[in-house]
Formats: C-alpha cells, structure tokens, sequence
C-alpha cells in the first residue's frame, strides 16, 4: 500500500489547460474514483500519475517519493486500460506473464505470481486459452490480473468496464470491490457510470472542467452536493431543479416558486443565514418525493404529472412544476392517474438550494 499526493497539478496542451491547479491527497489502501463527464480530465489525471503524460506543473507523490519525472515502469503502479489490449496469440498465462519476462523476474516467481492472480480473479480453468477463446468478462479479468502479478502498491483503473454489458459491469464492479477489500491495495478508478462511483469508492472526486468540484464520501456527495453541477451529475434520474427565491420573514426561511407560492424550508440547513430575496434554485430528488403526506415535515409541492414510466421495481412519473420538468420515483405497484395535477411532498431537511447565479449550495 501507498499513498498518492498530487500537489498544485496542471497540465497544457498548447493553449488548452486541461487540469488546473489539482490537489488531491489519496490515503494509504483507500479506493478513490474520479468521476465526471467526457473531457472533465479524468483520464489525462490518471495518466499523469502513470507517468504517461508530462505535467506542466506541480508535482505527484507515490509512497512518500516524488515521481513526477520518473518513468512508468518506475512508480510502483499497475494500469488496466479500457481496451483490454491482450495479446491474441498468447494464452491467458503468457500475456499475465509476458511482462514480469520482460523485467527478468526468475521463472519460480512468476510461476507463484500468475497462479496467485488467477486465484484471486478466479480464472484458474482460463490460463491455456487465447483471448479469442475468452468473453468480454474474462477479458477483462485478464486485463486486471496482468496488472496484479507485478505486486504494486497503486493500482490505477481507466473506465475498465465501460466495453462491459450492463449485467457483466454489475459482476465485475462486485469482483472489483471484493478485490480492493481482500488486497488492501490503493486504487483510482476513472469513470463517468456514477454508479460504479457510489458503490465502489471510499471516496469520490467529482470533476469538472479540470477541476475537482466536490471530493467526500458517496453519501456526501449524494445527499449534500456542493453546487448545482455536482447535484445534477450525480443521480439517475438527475435531480430536479426549480428556480424561484428565499423569503425570509420573521426568521422563518422559505422558498417562492415563479407564480408566488410559498414552500416553507423548516429543517434545512443553511450553510449561511439565508437573504430575503436571493434568488435561488431548489433541488429535491425524484426518490426524495412523495404523492402523499406519509410524515408532518413533509411540505407540499403542486406537480402536473402527464407521464408514467413503469420500470419493474419501481416506476417514474414524469411531469412539471411551473413549466419546468420534475420527475417522481414511485413503487412499481403504486397507481397513479396521468395527466393530473397533484400536490406531491418532500423533506426540506432532505432537499438542495443553490445560488442561482453561482450554483453553490446555500
């Protein structure tokens, strides 16, 4: 195990400043997942780390030892990429092994290597067969396992199950975790799926525009998104947004939609005491709402629904409030009447409010 210290990280290419100014300090055995959409500079991160691209500035830390020159083969890392780029004419042992030949580890210890990996990713009965031989999944555990033969203390992942179907990315993500708990290992893990990020980080950096956004635990980062952007990457469907202003009488704080309709707000916390008048955007997630009053704290909000969309568990129910779209989850047994116009509830205590203009949380 290892720690990853990346310090005041900035990477150019020519006038484009991919990442700016990056901090990111990653404890010893911990998963981290860098999670963002396309081109937030996620992958050009972990390549930094890799030693596969020249920083412009700054410096990156691994096990306490600057590494910010050094070469790949030099930093203690394992990569696995999203191709999985095994070699066709080699059997599954010989693309694990290829590369510990390559550095002239003795034969006994790559023999004691591989068949400890292909234990670990269970793909004893695979090692005489050619990739062409193997599924997609087994690929991929291949691709894994030639990065855990060289007995690294990082382990670096970029979007290793997006070529995956969704039920083959659902068993890996599971394997993946059993992994990480039985190693001990540090890990980063890039991705843009946010479910792989919530259910596989002990922490998650939410990235935009090359810059970490927000940087907490899943749950943190769930329930208590920092800005808007965060709220509504994360979350599927994304959260709902209304845009209105705070009102503030008599120490009582509430929220007033477009057509003057008052939602009171008792039981959020403000991260500041809340101005009268600012205009805002509230944020309550489709789960976070209900089509009956199930507890006192609950505050009415009037939705028009006009859509349901049935999806076996549960079902959404699609509608607006004010003209702006707002979605419900529902249990899949619920009956709803479509269209209709109902009241629908929420716990401020549970909701967002974001600046309207900067989009930070208030």
């Amino acid at each position: 195990m290892a720690t990853v210290s990346i310090r005041d990280l900035e990477i150019e290419f020519g006038n484009l400043k991919v990442l700016r100014n990056l901090d990111l300090e990653i404890e010893q055995g911990e998963f981290i997942v860098l999670l963002g959409p396309s081109g937030c500079g996620k992958s050009t991160l972990l390549n930094a780390v890799a030693g596969l691209l020249d920083v412009s500035a700054g410096q990156i830390w691994i096990g306490g030892k600057n590494v910010t020159w050094e070469e790949p083969k030099n930093r203690g890392i394992g990569m696995v990429f999203q191709s999985y780029a095994l070699y066709p004419r080699m059997t599954v042992t010989g693309n694990l092994s290829f590369g510990l030949k390559m550095a002239k580890v003795p034969k006994d210890e790559i023999d004691k290597r591989v068949a400890r990996a292909a234990k670990i990713l269970q793909i004893e009965p695979l090692l005489d067969r050619r990739p062409a031989e193997l599924s997609g999944g087994q690929r991929q555990r291949v691709a894994i396992g030639r990065a855990l033969v060289r007995d690294v203390d990082v382990f670096l992942f970029d979007e290793p199950l997006s070529n995956l179907d969704a039920k083959l990315r659902t068993e890996l993500r599971v394997e993946l975790k059993r992994l990480h708990q039985g190693l001990g290992s540090t890990m980063i893990y890039v991705t843009h799926d946010q479910i792989e990020a919530l259910t596989l980080a002990d922490r998650v950096a939410v990235m935009n525009g090359g810059v970490i956004q927000q940087l907490a635990s899943p749950k943190e980062i769930y329930r208590r998104p920092v800005n808007r952007f965060v709220a509504g990457f994360v979350g599927s469907p994304s959260m709902n947004f209304i845009d209105g202003r705070l009102s503030v009488e008599g120490g009582v704080a509430s929220f007033e939609l477009a057509n003057g309709k008052r939602i009171d707000l008792a039981g959020y916390e403000f991260e500041k005491p809340p101005e009268h008048g600012r205009p805002a955007t509230l944020g309550i997630r489709p789960e976070q709402v209900d089509l009956e009053q199930r507890d006192p704290s609950s505050r009415p909000i009037p939705v028009n629904l006009t859509l349901l969309e049935p999806m076996g568990a549960d079902s959404l129910v699609w509608g607006d409030v004010g003209g702006t779209t707002f979605s419900v989850r529902i249990d899949g047994d619920a009956h709803v009447q479509t269209p209709s116009t109902i009241d629908a509830f929420f716990q401020p205590a549970y909701a967002s409010i974001f600046d309207l203009a900067s989009g930070q949380r208030l």
